[in-house]
């Protein structure tokens, strides 16, 4: 009997090992008669919460999955360092050869809002080629026509604590200025899943996040364990979520911060395809 029980708690090591280092990319197929025809089949692969990990040798192995995933344009959604650790150079060697892969572009997440290095990493990040967007929106083109790209700073960079529901006011009150009223496909960048509400009520197409680690432990038939800012059982771990005509694709991300071990939670890359219908 204790050798049946000592092989399954060896297997479950030994699966709970590799499950924290076999790097993967989930495909995530999005359709809508508001894409532009010349952005049906455009790629965007997303990399979330690095958190300064390394996979394979200057992150090789990160880079080769990218690379291999053949996309238009890569986004990071925040936490690309770990303020626990901070390894600015792990983070600028990554953001230098995705720039050769895509035009990559960045948003910030809680990390760098308590990193005392993020002035120096934004330099290394644009003197790289990296667009830094801060609350920001941009046009994107494809064959004459564009679609729009929010970037949101974390909220952490303007209110601290969300007792009276700071965070999601403030959020509402920035898309307000940060969209152009011209009724084009909008993309946001942010870190943060947990204001899915506020990004459908300001009417946001398709939302990119992280910052929920997949729930850091996952359960069979119930999902993430734990999340930050949704606590138990999080409402948004992983995955696609539709809400209108909103949808927004969360990462469960690649490295890991104050909890050091996934469980049933490989770190992934997301490639997400437009489709237009």
């Amino acid at each position: 009997m204790l050798c049946v029980i000592g092989t399954i708690f060896f297997t479950l090591f030994i699966w709970t090992v590799w499950g924290n280092t076999a790097l993967m990319t989930n495909a995530v197929a999005i359709s809508s008669s508001r894409i532009p025809a010349a952005f049906s089949g455009f790629r965007i692969a997303q990399v979330s919460d690095l958190h300064n990990a390394e996979f394979g040798k200057n992150n090789a192995e990160l880079l080769k999955l990218l690379s291999e995933s053949k996309p238009d344009i890569i986004v990071i959604t925040g936490d690309l360092i770990d303020a626990n650790h901070t390894d600015v150079g792990i983070a600028l060697g990554f953001a230098q050869e995705s720039v050769r892969i895509a035009p990559t572009y960045y948003v910030t997440g809680n990390h760098e809002v308590a990193s005392q290095q993020y002035d120096t990493l934004k330099a290394g990040l644009e003197e790289a080629g990296i667009i830094v967007l801060e609350d920001e929106s941009i046009s994107l083109e494809q064959g004459g026509e564009t679609i729009s790209l929010i970037g949101l700073a974390d909220p952490d960079f303007t209110v601290k604590g969300e007792m009276f529901g700071e965070a999601p006011v403030m959020v509402s009150a920035k898309l307000k200025n940060l969209n152009d009223g011209e009724g084009k496909y909008t993309i946001m960048l942010s870190h943060r899943p947990e204001l899915f509400e506020t990004y459908v009520n300001c009417g946001i197409d398709l939302v990119f996040a992280g910052h929920a680690h997949g729930g850091q432990f996952r359960l069979p038939f119930i999902g993430g364990v734990i999340a930050p800012n949704q606590g138990l059982f999080p409402k948004y771990d992983a995955g696609l979520y539709t809400d209108g005509g909103t949808n927004m694709v969360v990462s469960r991300g690649i490295g890991n911060s104050i909890i050091p071990l996934r469980f049933n939670n490989r770190p992934e890359i997301v490639l997400v395809e437009l489709n237009a219908e």
